[in-house]
């Protein structure tokens, strides 16, 4: 008999992993930064070069925990709001029949760690990793839904996605331009 709780732990474990990965960079970032603004003289009088690195890698990685833990939950959310509106499996076999994508995720993580000098390649493998693991997911619950439904969890899911996305952009947007017309030195 198969044991379905056997990869119950891997979001957790992909989740610190793509935090960690994360973190370096940005660690990597904020010392450059902090020796280029002359702040990193002064903080290296208190602590030592492996004990800032340690400290900002424990803060980074907790911020990118926190970002990535959110992500998590509202892509299950909207994930499983998709399902109730375009499925018609009321046992529940197409859930745990997804659930072994878990292990794109935890490759997609460790995979993470050869990018880890470079924002571009991190950002390019989660990226990759979640359309694969999107791929996924569509093909197993294909089994279970008629293609007018599968495209319709699909076009779901795209524009929920699309319309968060581009809130927080817009969001993000007009508080830097706000930000930017404050500066008397720049108006």
């Amino acid at each position: 008999m198969k044991n379905p709780y056997i990869f119950g732990y891997l979001p957790f474990v992909t989740i610190v992993l793509f935090s960690l990965t994360f973190g370096v960079f940005t660690v990597g970032l904020s010392v450059e930064l902090f020796e280029e603004i002359g702040l990193y003289t002064g903080m290296r009088e208190f602590l030592t070069d492996m004990q800032l690195r340690i400290f900002l890698l424990v803060i980074y990685a907790l911020l990118f925990f926190m970002v990535f833990s959110a992500l998590k939950l509202i892509a299950g959310t909207i994930h499983e709001t998709a399902m109730l509106f375009f499925s018609k499996d009321v046992k529940g076999e197409s859930y745990s029949e997804a659930k072994g994508g878990n292990v794109i995720y935890f490759f997609g993580s460790l995979a993470s760690a050869g990018g880890i000098s470079s924002i571009g390649v991190l950002s390019a493998i989660f990226l990759l990793t979640t359309f694969i693991y999107f791929v996924y997911v569509v093909y197993k619950l294909s089994k279970f839904m008629t293609v007018s439904r599968t495209v319709g969890l699909i076009a779901f899911e795209m524009i929920i996605w699309s319309v968060l996305i581009t809130t927080i952009v817009y969001i993000l947007l007009k508080l830097y331009n706000g930000v930017i017309a404050s500066l008397p030195f720049l108006a």
